[in-house]
C-alpha cells in the first residue's frame, strides 16, 4: 500500500483535505469524564524503540510517524499500557487546548494552536471517559522530555506500520455485542481505545476511507 515518505507540505495538505471533508461524530459526555488525546505527527527519527521495529540507525529519518507513550507503571489506571499523550479536559478548555497542554506536560513538546489539524471521532471507554482525538503537526519534535510521573517511555510509530496487511486484529468474545479491536505493532499489539484512533487515522487520513470506530470494544484489561 502507498504511504507518505516524508512530513512535507503535500502530505499536510492531504491530511487537511481529508479531515475537513470528514463529518466528525462527537459523543455526549454528560455524566462521563471528557478527555482528549494528541495524535502528534512527527519525524521517525532514529527508530521506534518498539519490539519488532528495530532502530533505523544513527541517521535521522524524516519519514512520518505518530508519537506513542508507554504509561508509567506507578499510575493507578492503565499502568504500563500503550497510549497517546492526553488526559482530562479542564473546565472551560477545548479538546484542542487540552491535547496541546497534555502533550507539553507528558513529553515536553510545546506547540502553538496552529499546529492542530483537526479531530477524529470520539470514543467512549469502559472506564467512564469520552475521549476526543486531536491531530497535530509536529515534525521537528527532536528533544522530548517525558514526565516520569506519567510516562515510562516515548516512541515513534512509523505510519507504514499502520498499513500492515494483518491490521486490524478483531476478535469476538463470547457474548459480546461488538468485536474487540487491536492494532499490530512490531511483535506486539495495541488495544482500543488507542487502537481505535490509530485505525481510524489509517483508514481516513492514509487511505481516504471514512471509517467509524466508536462501536469497537476494548479488551478486559484495558477497561480498568
Amino acid at each position: 500500500m502507498p504511504h507518505p515518505s516524508r512530513l512535507d507540505p503535500s502530505f499536510r495538505a492531504q491530511l487537511l483535505q481529508r479531515l475537513q471533508s470528514f463529518e466528525v461524530r462527537p459523543l455526549p459526555h454528560e455524566g462521563l469524564r471528557h478527555a482528549a488525546v494528541a495524535m502528534a505527527l512527527v519525524q521517525e527519527g532514529t527508530g521506534a524503540g518498539i519490539p519488532g521495529l528495530e532502530p533505523g540507525g544513527p541517521a535521522w529519518s524524516e519519514a512520518p510517524a505518530l508519537l506513542l507513550t508507554r504509561r508509567s507503571a506507578t499510575l493507578r489506571a492503565h499502568a504500563g499500557q500503550w497510549a497517546l499523550p492526553g488526559g482530562r479536559i479542564d473546565e472551560g478548555e477545548t479538546a484542542e487546548a487540552a491535547a496541546l497542554r497534555e502533550l507539553h506536560e507528558e513529553v515536553g513538546l510545546e506547540l502553538a494552536p496552529d499546529a492542530v489539524l483537526g479531530r477524529l471521532d470520539d470514543y467512549a471507554t469502559r472506564s467512564g471517559y469520552v475521549v476526543t482525538p486531536v491531530l497535530v503537526w509536529a515534525p521537528l519534535a527532536r528533544d522530548l522530555q517525558p514526565n516520569p510521573a506519567e510516562v515510562a517511555s516515548v516512541h515513534r510509530l512509523p505510519l507504514a506500520e499502520l498499513l500492515r496487511e494483518d491490521a486490524p486484529l478483531l476478535n469476538h468474545p463470547k457474548g459480546a455485542e461488538h468485536p474487540v479491536l487491536r492494532m499490530p505493532v512490531g511483535r506486539a499489539w495495541i488495544a482500543a481505545p488507542t487502537a481505535a484512533f490509530l485505525y481510524q487515522f489509517r483508514e481516513l487520513c492514509l487511505l481516504g476511507r471514512a471509517t467509524r470506530v466508536a462501536h469497537f470494544d476494548q479488551p478486559f484489561f484495558a477497561r480498568r
